[in-house]
């Protein structure tokens, strides 16, 4: 592979598993819509605008950990490494890991074709002595990596702490895919976000500039741009509520009015007030996070926090085969 080019897989049928979800999730109660179709070109342009905010104190906290860790992970992950970025999006974190860890290949994956195109030819131009590869595919459920990922050691890399958007048995069932990606010698790095004071999580969801509500609502902008529905995103509102009894952010659109959305040919009618679903963010302690990860059969290799306890990035290797309890 010549050097500052990117190999383009494309794992992914966007439009019609779009068009059939956002059906299925309109249609059930509660109304739900998955948060990985917020990320279209300008959902992931919103977000990153979202991590520079002064509320949202989840990036630069993380950040401020990978920094510190970078080394020690460089050590851990050993040389001839691919680097599998799950979620490619914001370079900031994979550039500090590329420069730390000097793996012999990126994979880039992302649900969002367009963005993804960018983000990796961003990266093969600026890192020419690095192979870039880019495969466009929705990481929650199978795909297959490129041959030449068998080569060496495989270290994962989900940031974010998106992993807090799924369910703890969707948590698990992730887990347990990246562990299979990974087999039999290599690893994942993840960022967990923790428990804390409710009143800090309310204004990360809820920041002044209003941008995590346009990103919210810009959800509704794909249902009718790609999807061609009768909808007015004016006449829904952005909700974000900390849910302590389930140990969640929870965000929603809400209607401010009883009107109809219209969607291939069939019709959803919403009451005022009545909403759709459309994030959860799960927050754990660092011992609840470790529970589900030894259940997929990783073990928990070394986990760093920042001063205040806010955020955690946790070293999982693959547990082999023989030592694998049921759970």
């Amino acid at each position: 592979m010549k050097q500052g080019l990117v190999r383009f897989y494309d794992e992914h049928s966007q439009p019609a598993t779009m068009l059939d979800e956002v059906l299925q999730g309109l249609a059930a109660r509660p109304r739900r819509i998955a948060p990985k179709f917020f990320y279209d070109e300008r959902g992931s342009r919103l977000f990153d605008a979202i991590c520079d905010l002064p509320e949202y104190y989840l990036t630069r906290t993380e950040m401020g950990i990978l920094e510190s860790c970078a080394g020690e992970v460089a050590q851990l992950t050993g040389a001839e490494t691919s680097l599998i970025e799950l979620g490619s999006g914001a370079s900031r974190k994979i550039r500090l890991m590329l420069e730390a860890v000097r793996p012999k290949r990126y994979f880039g994956i992302d649900i969002s074709r367009d963005f993804l195109r960018q983000s990796v030819e961003s990266l093969a131009q600026d890192y020419p002595w690095l192979e870039v590869h880019a495969i466009c595919a929705d990481f929650m459920h199978d795909f297959d990596l490129p041959n030449i990922a068998e080569h060496g050691k495989k270290l994962a890399f989900f940031p974010g702490s998106t992993v807090g958007n799924f369910e703890p048995h969707e948590a698990l069932a992730f887990l347990q895919r990246v562990r299979r990606m990974v087999q039999p010698s290599g690893a994942l790095l993840i960022g967990v976000d923790l428990k804390k004071d409710p009143a800090l999580l309310n204004a990360a969801y809820n920041d002044s500039a209003g941008l995590t509500a346009q990103f919210n609502l810009n959800l509704l902008e794909r249902l009718r741009s790609e999807l061609g529905a009768e909808i007015n995103p004016q006449n829904f509102k952005h909700r974000a509520f900390y849910n302590a009894a389930r140990g969640r952010i929870e965000m929603h659109l809400v209607s401010g009015s009883a009107q109809d959305i219209r969607l291939h040919g069939q019709r959803f009618h919403f009451e005022a007030g009545e909403s759709i679903h459309t994030e959860n963010s799960y927050k754990y302690s660092v011992e609840e996070f470790h529970a589900i990860a030894r259940a997929a059969g990783l073990r928990p290799r070394q986990v760093w926090l920042d001063a205040a306890h806010l955020f955690s990035v946790h070293y999982l290797s693959v547990v082999e085969r023989a030592s694998l309890r049921r759970v």
